[in-house]
């Protein structure tokens, strides 16, 4: 069963507090989403670290339960 977006939002916004995440559903199926993380904790990471953090907020579900998740990430001015 495909991760709800909610649930993907819920998940970031616990692994990195205080993120901002804009979701969209890349095919309208709950199973392809694009994620823009805006984050301070982003700050003189680079961008692969950056991607990692992102990531991280779902450990063993990545690439099954959450299928696909193109990551955007940016720092907050």
């Amino acid at each position: 069963m495909p991760m709800k977006g909610e649930d993907i939002i819920a998940a970031i916004e616990a692994e990195l507090p205080g993120a901002v995440v804009e979701l969209t559903d890349l095919a309208g199926d709950d199973d392809h989403w694009a994620a823009r993380v805006t984050a301070p904790q982003f700050a003189g990471k680079t961008r692969v670290a950056q991607h990692k953090m992102v990531y991280a907020a779902f450990g063993e579900k990545m690439g099954g339960e959450l299928h696909a998740l193109q990551v955007t990430t940016v720092v907050p001015k």
